[in-house]
């Protein structure tokens, strides 16, 4: 699954692509990407994208009218940047975002459909797809100890859970302990003073781009 380097990329590359521009419509070969009702996708539709989001494991895309397009890759998504009006071809593309330079073309690998996009409006539609981890870019040491001590879990379950740390998941955590040099089953109530500065410095220094 990509986590949030990997969504950092995907921003960062897509921002030089799309910002500024409109979006000329969305193509589904797949109804089922799509988990909400209103607004309506075609609502997005024409419409310039002012801003790109990381919300956890999660790309949001800011629209007009303060319309935003959030997208979560799950385990086997994947964006493309292809011509524009690329065909959908192939069962394992499920939609199209066409822009006038160039069509975002989001594919899926295996037999289960676990991607999805949802069409939200203003900050708090954002809010509701956000399970409230803390960036640890934007965050400190003390309270990135905080929020990893608010209960006492496996250094593994805590570095893992989005509602404590935002955009981590398994292949990044086991990064993160080995650099630290720590048992992923330590309990976060029982390490000590020095493990939190190495695990600290560990998280940031293994999640930069």
């Amino acid at each position: 699954m990509p986590e949030l380097p990997d969504i950092a990329a995907y921003i960062s590359a897509l921002e030089s692509r799309i910002v500024a521009q409109p979006l000329g419509r969305v193509r589904l070969a797949s109804a089922f990407l799509v988990r909400t009702a209103e607004p309506p996708l075609t609502d997005v539709e024409g419409r310039i994208v002012r801003e790109l989001r990381r919300i956890g494991k999660r790309i949001a895309i800011g629209l007009e009218d303060d319309l935003w397009l959030v997208l979560h890759l799950m385990i086997a998504g994947r964006l493309h940047w292809r011509p524009p009006a690329a065909k959908l071809s192939g069962r394992q593309s499920l939609a199209a975002f066409d822009f006038p330079n160039g069509s975002l073309v989001l594919t899926e690998a295996g037999t289960k459909r676990r991607a999805s996009l949802h069409v939200l409006t203003g900050e708090a539609g954002l809010r509701s797809v956000d399970p409230g981890g803390i960036d640890i870019f934007a965050s400190d040491f003390t309270t990135f100890r905080a929020a990893l001590t608010a209960e006492n879990r496996t250094l593994k379950r805590a570095l893992t859970d989005p509602r404590l740390l935002s955009g981590i998941g398994n292949a990044y955590s086991d990064e993160i302990l080995h650099a630290a040099q720590l048992s992923p089953i330590t309990l976060t109530r029982k390490l000590e003073p020095r493990g939190w500065e190495r695990l600290f410095a560990a998280t940031r220094h293994t999640l930069e781009l």
